[in-house]
């Protein structure tokens, strides 16, 4: 007997979906020892694949920059990767006097837990042999498995505030509280796109999903929830241009400034396994899952066995690149932008594409037919009304903004001594608290002084030229 066989079939058991409440994979013959090695291999993966990552997002940049990369240590600087783990687990771990001990450790603890949570439900192939064992490539599936993940994602978060806050360190409190914010802006149109493919699939299970794209992938279909969810995910796992939680150039490195050695590498590990995370459930719910599409047009066993999982690992691979492409190629956007951007923009349009969705669901409920077609034509004129709206608005400057109270290149709008300048007004880089009022600028005093002498410079050569030409004058008139 062939311990690990290959299963015959791939196709959606639609009387086991229809009992399990949309849940296509076949978990009757799982055993607990199948689920403790699934288990086990989703952590190696999820490890392996962070580390892998790692290099490959360092040799990617480098590519981008006119730069090698790490290529001294080993072939192509693989072993670097190594020893840069190392020296984080052999840094010295301190504590802060002040901190509140047990959230301090909490923190990282949740991030690092809640990401490895996720891909608990996500399909990486169909129905297998393992063991003499019929069993699907994934732990485990349930009806609303769509709702775990977002509860998930929500729950991770818990640490990065959790430990901001605890340190009662001024830069890690503000990139938590810009961490809470950001989540909260864009979980919203997350969800939103997510629930718009529950809408189409008709089932909430991962499993189920995949299973609906048999035949036509949703990031075509449903093409405005496709890009909204990608936008989104890239402000969910904080990467540019949407990282302002750990902002290196105003917060060092948010929440994560008073954290070392392996509390530190808890963070970082979470930060690279929720990027896995949200490429694995884009992939599930817009690319097809570990469908090949094309491949199975001309080969039978593409969908089938072992090789799905390949499809469904290249297709995560090529997120990843996509996430790694934008922090080579983009600047970080400016804080009041992101925000307006959030929910004047995508929660908007992802709440109308919603309905629009939503409506067509229902007429094809009542119909009977299939509306596939009319999914496309609404998804291609969504599309062209969204880039509209996002190109529109580009030449319009932002008369809503308050000055800044001070501009270098016009000396005359320096603040006058004693006058209270508003440092945080606009909402940059938070928003603004009750009686946040700073005395002038040291910069604009320093300027006008420094502004000063060469004024009266100028004003004394001015008064005595000034002076000549009335004495050339007097003295010419005294000739005539």
């Amino acid at each position: 007997m062939n311990p690990i066989g290959i299963a015959s079939s791939s196709r959606v058991p639609a009387a086991l979906a229809a009992q399990g409440g949309g849940v296509v994979a076949d978990f009757t013959e799982e055993t607990w020892w199948l689920t403790l090695i699934k288990a086990v291999f989703i952590m190696v993966f999820l490890i392996l694949s962070v580390i892998v990552a790692i290099w490959a997002e360092r040799r990617v940049l480098g590519r981008m920059q006119t730069r090698p990369g790490p290529n001294v240590n080993g072939p192509l600087g693989l072993p670097q990767l190594v020893a840069d783990a190392a020296k984080l687990i052999m840094k010295e771990d301190f504590w802060l006097k002040g901190a509140e001990s047990l959230i301090y450790i909490l923190g990282p603890v949740i991030a690092a837990f809640s990401a490895f949570m996720i891909y608990a439900v996500i399909p990486f192939g169909p129905q297998v042999s393992m063991f003499g064992h019929s069993t699907p490539l994934q732990l485990t599936d349930f009806p609303v498995s769509v709702l775990y993940v977002l509860a998930i994602t929500g729950f991770g978060v818990y640490g990065i505030i959790l430990g901001g806050w605890s340190t009662h360190s001024t830069y890690p409190l503000f990139g938590s509280v810009r961490s809470a914010a950001q989540v909260i802006s864009y979980e919203l149109s997350m969800s939103l796109s997510i629930l718009t493919v529950f809408l189409a699939s008709g089932t909430m299970s991962t499993s189920g999903i995949v299973g609906a794209q048999e035949r036509l992938w949703w990031c075509v279909a449903m093409i405005p929830s496709f890009l909204i969810y990608v936008v989104s995910m890239v402000g969910e796992v904080n990467r540019l241009p949407f990282d302002l939680p750990e902002a290196e150039g105003e917060l060092v490195a948010g929440h994560m400034v008073e954290y070392s050695s392996m509390k530190f590498a808890w963070y970082y590990l979470g930060e690279y396994i929720n990027m896995f995370n949200v490429s694995a459930v884009c992939t599930t719910l817009f690319l097809g899952g570990w469908r090949s599409f094309i491949l199975a047009s001309f080969w039978d066993g593409a969908n089938s066995g072992w090789w799905p999982m390949l499809w469904f690992i290249l297709k995560v691979w090529c997120v990843m690149f996509f996430m790694i492409w934008t922090r080579g190629t983009l600047v970080r956007i400016r804080y009041d932008h992101f925000m307006k951007f959030g929910w004047k923009f995508l929660i908007p349009v992802a709440l109308v594409w919603f309905v629009l969705v939503a409506i067509v669901q229902g007429y094809r409920s009542f119909s009977g037919g299939s509306t596939q077609g009319l999914l496309l034509v609404l998804a291609a004129i969504f599309l062209v009304a969204m880039v509209i709206l996002l190109v529109l608005p580009a030449g319009e400057e932002d008369e809503d903004l308050p000055a800044t109270g001070w501009e270098p290149a016009d000396t005359d709008a320096v603040t006058v001594p004693g006058e209270e300048l508003d440092a945080f007004a606009g909402g940059f880089p938070v928003p603004p608290l009750p009686g946040q009022k700073l005395p002038p600028s040291p910069r604009a005093r320093r300027a006008r002084r420094s502004a000063a002498p060469v004024l009266d410079a100028a004003s004394d050569v001015s008064l005595t030229a000034a002076a000549t030409d009335s004495d050339v004058t007097a003295q010419e008139g005294t000739d005539d």
